[in-house]
């Protein structure tokens, strides 16, 4: 079988791989353990509800989901797992799963491990998750398994000439729950109807983190009454167009939230800065209120610092693909990003309803900005096509629960 000889050959090469790469290494690592963990830790008896994601991206798709299904069926456990490293090591002690691991490769013997150990009364496959012998065993065991927010391309291999005996894998699940018309009718086109579609549920969730954001004083004490523009995720082509135009207007409170906060980019940024700045673990109640600009040296505050902004910046989009625009854009406000942003649906949208701009470069930022800070109108109608978009595109939670069965 041609899929089983590229795992194999995939297997190999991550193995070797793993000996030079840090974070290939803790993959291995850990499939090694996950048995380890489900012999240890699955309580035979119950019913566990089984939700995989690649990545952290990916979970965060389908937190909402394992949320409500906790909520409103607490009877079932959850085991969670991860395929990528930068999803488990940040949400290996995720209260809201019972178990969680790494998914082992996809072979047909670590498949039959896996399940013989779990036994999932139901799976869950967030986003593009196929894995061929995983699905088609839990179909032979006649497992009930969904896709959630997924989302298809006619450049995709279900859809090509030679992806034909592949594409058999997507009659596997149970139902596909995925975020627009054009792939329902991609998936019609290869005869896959058992479908819905719901939206994406990172809308959803991104509301919720809204409502639960934190307060932050000292952030606070930072704001003050003036406009601050939020820069998050950032990187150093993002830094190099915005710090100059907000060098330039002291009116104007600056916060910096880095993609990557070693010591090297902060002390770059820094450098880049001719105004008065602080970082935020050395920050005082005085200090702040001194200060021009705040730069985020830490993790796990963003989404509750945009809270404060009036203008958002989304970094990435000069390099490999923005972040995420929608945890800003929750807040109401418009969120500026550079021209990466095909790939992603949600900045698409923002662009279309106006309250996403997307720039080239210097130019594009100041005319933006200039016309914001000097046309309050413009700056509030913008925030509030923002706003408006997410909370018109939320609503996949409540589909899928309404169609899953347990």
């Amino acid at each position: 079988m041609i899929y089983n000889l590229i795992i194999a050959l995939y297997t190999s090469a991550v193995k070797l791989a793993a000996l030079f790469n840090k974070k290939v290494s803790l993959m291995v690592k850990g499939e090694k353990e996950s048995f380890d963990i489900l012999e240890k830790q699955i309580i035979r008896g119950e019913k566990y509800l089984w939700f995989h994601a690649a990545s952290l991206g990916e979970f965060e798709q389908g937190r909402p989901l394992i949320e409500e299904i906790r909520k409103t069926y607490p009877q079932y456990k959850i085991l969670q797992t991860f395929f990528s490293p930068s999803g488990y090591e940040v949400r290996k002690n995720y209260k809201g799963a019972d178990i969680v691991c790494y998914l082992p490769l996809d072979t047909p013997s670590n498949v039959k491990r896996f399940l013989d150990l779990a036994q999932p009364y139901m799976a869950f496959f967030i986003k593009y998750e196929f894995w061929q012998n995983y699905l088609n065993e839990l179909q032979r065991r006649n497992i009930p398994v969904y896709s959630v927010s997924s989302i298809f391309r006619k450049e995709q291999i279900f859809f090509r000439w030679y992806g034909k005996s592949y594409r058999k894998v997507l009659n596997t699940f149970t139902h596909l729950f995925v975020q627009d018309e054009a792939s329902v009718q991609l998936l019609r086109t290869i005869g896959i109807t058992n479908t819905t579609v719901v939206g994406d549920t990172r809308f959803d969730r991104v509301l919720e983190i809204c409502r639960q954001a934190k307060e932050l004083p000292l952030v606070e004490k930072f704001k003050g009454n003036h406009t601050a523009f939020v820069a998050g995720s950032s990187w150093g082509p993002d830094e190099d167009i915005f710090i100059p135009y907000l060098n330039a207007h002291p009116e104007v409170k600056l916060i910096i939230a880095p993609h990557v906060i070693d010591e090297s980019h902060l002390k770059e940024i820094i450098g880049k800065l001719n105004r008065t700045v602080v970082r935020y673990t050395q920050a005082t109640e005085e200090k702040v209120k001194e200060a021009d600009c705040l730069l985020i040296d830490c993790f796990g505050l963003l989404s509750s610092i945009y809270r404060y902004g009036e203008i958002a910046y989304i970094g990435g989009g000069f390099g490999v693909g923005i972040h995420n625009v929608l945890e800003a854009a929750v807040y109401g406000m418009p969120v500026i990003f550079g021209p990466n942003n095909k790939r992603f649906r949600e900045a698409q949208g923002l662009l279309q309803c106006k309250g996403g701009f997307e720039i080239q470069g210097a130019e594009d930022l100041k005319k933006i900005m200039d016309n914001f800070l000097n046309n309050y109108e413009a700056l509030d109608k913008a925030g509030k096509k923002a706003g408006n978009y997410v909370r018109d595109n939320a609503g996949a939670l409540e589909k899928i629960m309404h169609t899953v069965t347990l």
